[in-house]
């Protein structure tokens, strides 16, 4: 049981620590609060940074930024700055998808602030502006968030976030008539727009108004129908559970409309129940009725309904449900294999099974019976994505990059499994050829194998002194794919090696290894992260003192952590948006859905756990951590600022070195998606221009 033992509000004003006299950081109170937590005594000296909307926070803020900017003004960040707005003036599309005889993608010209969303009637016709976010803000802060489009294609649903929240506005637009209707959907949030098979309205989620939008706990979701011409408040309520309120919601409705499905989840966790409507009554039964396992519905029509499941198969396999009046029959149509299961997807009368061997991808047709046809014929090795689309299409659609080849975006003809080349992205700067990336495997700590990819200029002469950027994620089942990315290849066109690790708590070898590396598991993710360092330090690939490591969210935890653990191993640490108290993630917005992979502070085992591997609670006196750039935005409402705030000041506090301990603070930014062009390259150009300075000039 937690039990608060004292507070008291004792303002005490700090600079630097008294070691460091090279280094004057802003002034930073702390206030006295003890709490025992399991018997251990903690204490939380900078527990005012988390409410962080506040005049007294901002201003704090604002003294951080002003100290960073004084640091990381240099000659590589302006390079790298007038590069990258190079690079950017690229054209680039999204993977297009039809309805009907229309296709729709996002377009992005490299000069617009956001990606505008665009629709054509036939090959040679003339492409159409849907809908352009750059016209909701003149910053380019207003982004375009998700879309979804009627099945008789005539509307478009679509939700607007403001300033990078994950708060969603969803309005609709007729396509047809070219007009705004009057719908307008507030408080949505982690919620796609489901179209009812008539086109009459759209199934989706939203939460109760928060008090405080960006801080408030998210909880008891509501999934509603919303009828196209009503108001809001006339929307009627499908499905909520008083009783549960960290369950959510979503459904699926097959083009044919004969069945709804509703899938309720918990959190990030996996494992789901599924219940059906077999008419428009709405009134459900369950067909899955324990948390067991995944169940990811792919589609269906009048007698059958296909599913991806992992119950007993790590690996995944695809599943079918018969119907017959309110009789179900479960059937395994393709049983797992050796790899895992990327993505499955339903496109003409073809199940399209994506697997990964290696972290590369291998695709495969099969019949709706399960019957295996044959395997996509592509030469290059790197990741595929796409292949989406409805029962009866003709067309669809994938894409194909990697770590040094820009994306690629074919046409799939259903029928022959034939394929051409829709779309290819030229990148200024980048020659075919030039650019190389190799797959090879290093042991963790207790002998397990990584798999890393390693990219750079085939031309480079690596040594000890090289600069190296070393990222990772390692949670959550999300796989690191090779993947092409301007951010990445600006490291390498700088003449340094990117190495993404691929560590246990992803997906790549299947649900096996995301729990090696979740819950009790967690240490593994570290390790196996330090040891990518190490393995390529021992191939003379750069050094403890050319290396900079790099991660987002979780991937934020997991660069903290294993700088303080291995201080030794890194030149340079830039966690991004980590999550960093780990003692109180739970307390904000949604951060309690991440329990499935942390586990529960409030639960004694782990939070022992937690506190053994939290960033906040284990900096240490006496020891040099590595130069350390902290990035985060003011309006981050997932992994909430005030993680990175607390890691900041404390870390400001008992750094024993001159390496400088840094804080960057976006405005009008959230988690990542939706963050303007201009910000984009302001961030990129910040953080390796300031690590490459880091490494280059102070040998």
């Amino acid at each position: 049981m937690i039990r608060l033992v004292n507070l008291y509000f004792l303002i005490i004003l700090i600079g630097c620590n008294s070691n460091v006299e090279t280094m004057k950081y802003p002034e930073t109170k702390k206030e006295l609060i003890e709490e025992s937590l399991f018997g251990k005594k903690l204490k939380d000296p900078y527990r005012w940074l988390e409410d962080f909307t506040s005049d007294e926070v901002s201003e704090w803020v604002t003294r951080q930024n002003e100290l960073t900017d004084s640091f990381i003004a240099n000659k590589y960040q302006n390079k790298i700055k007038e590069e990258l707005k190079d690079i950017w003036i690229t054209s680039d599309i999204s993977i297009p998808f039809r309805r009907g005889d229309k296709t729709f993608y996002y377009l992005n010209d490299g000069i617009q602030q956001q990606a505008v969303f665009m629709m054509k009637h036939c090959d040679e016709c003339k492409p159409r502006v849907l809908v352009d976010p750059n016209k909701f803000s003149l910053d380019g802060t207003i982004s375009l968030s998700d879309i979804s489009v009627s099945p008789n294609g005539e509307y478009l649903a679509y939700s607007i976030s403001d300033g990078g929240s994950d708060w969603r506005t969803w309005k609709v637009f007729n396509i047809d008539k070219e007009e705004e209707t009057k719908d307008l959907i507030e408080w949505s949030k982690f919620s796609f727009a489901v179209w009812e098979s008539d086109s009459s309205g759209f199934y989706y989620q939203k939460y109760q108004k928060p008090e405080e939008a960006l801080s408030d706990i998210n909880r008891s979701p509501q999934l509603f129908f919303h009828k196209l011409g009503d108001e809001q408040n006339n929307d009627k309520l499908v499905y909520e559970d008083k009783t549960n309120p960290d369950l959510s919601w979503s459904i699926n409705v097959p083009e044919n409309g004969s069945y709804r499905i509703l899938t309720i989840g918990e959190g990030t966790d996996e494992r789901n129940f599924v219940s059906i409507s077999l008419d428009t009554s709405l009134e459900f039964i369950p067909v899955i009725d324990e948390f067991e396992a995944s169940y990811r519905f792919l589609g269906g029509n009048e007698s059958t309904l296909w599913f991806f499941s992992n119950l007993n198969a790590p690996n995944g396999k695809i599943l079918s449900l018969e119907i017959d009046d309110q009789n179900f029959k479960w059937n395994e149509l393709i049983a797992e294999k050796d790899f895992p299961i990327s993505t499955a997807s339903i496109a003409g009368d073809k199940l399209i099974i994506n697997y990964l061997k290696d972290t590369i991808s291998k695709v495969q047709f099969y019949n709706l019976k399960g019957d295996f046809l044959e395997e996509l014929d592509f030469e290059g090795q790197g990741s595929l994505s796409g292949f989406n689309g409805k029962l009866g299409n003709s067309i669809s659609y994938f894409e194909f990059s990697n770590f040094t080849s820009p994306q690629k975006i074919y046409e799939l003809n259903l029928d022959s499994l034939d394929y051409k080349l829709y779309w290819e992205t030229k990148i200024k700067g980048l020659e075919v050829g030039t650019y190389t990336s190799k797959l090879e495997f290093y042991k963790s700590k207790d002998s397990t194998n990584i798999p890393i990819h390693i990219a750079h200029h085939k031309d480079l002469e690596i040594n000890s002194d090289t600069p190296v950027l070393l990222y990772g994620y390692g949670g959550f089942n999300i796989s690191i794919l090779p993947y092409f990315s301007k951010t990445f290849f600006m490291w390498i066109k700088s003449g340094g090696v990117l190495a993404i690790a691929n560590l246990r708590g992803g997906g790549e070898y299947g649900d096996s290894w995301h729990k090696q590396g979740m819950l009790l598991n967690k240490k593994n993710v570290f390790d196996d992260f330090a040891y990518a360092a190490k393995y390529l330090h021992s191939k003379n690939i750069g050094s403890p003192q050319s290396t900079a490591s790099l991660g987002r969210s979780n991937g934020g935890l997991l660069v903290a952590a294993t700088m303080l653990q291995y201080p030794d191993l890194f030149k340079v640490a830039i966690p991004q948006v980590g999550v960093l108290d780990m003692l109180r993630f739970h307390k904000f917005t949604i951060g309690w859905a991440w329990e499935s992979d942390y586990g529960e502070p409030e639960k004694e085992e782990d939070f022992l756990n937690l506190l053994s591997y939290s960033p906040y609670h284990n900096i240490k006196e006496d020891i040099c951590y590595p130069t350390t750039l902290i990035t985060t935005s003011s309006r981050d409402d997932r992994v909430v600022p005030s993680h990175s705030y607390k890691f900041a000041a404390r870390l400001q506090e008992k750094q024993s070195c001159s390496n400088p301990v840094l804080l960057r603070v976006e405005s009008r930014a959230g988690h990542g998606a939706g963050t303007s062009k201009d910000k984009q390259i302001d961030e990129i150009a910040d953080i390796f221009g300031y690590a490459l300075n880091v490494i280059i000039e102070d040998k």
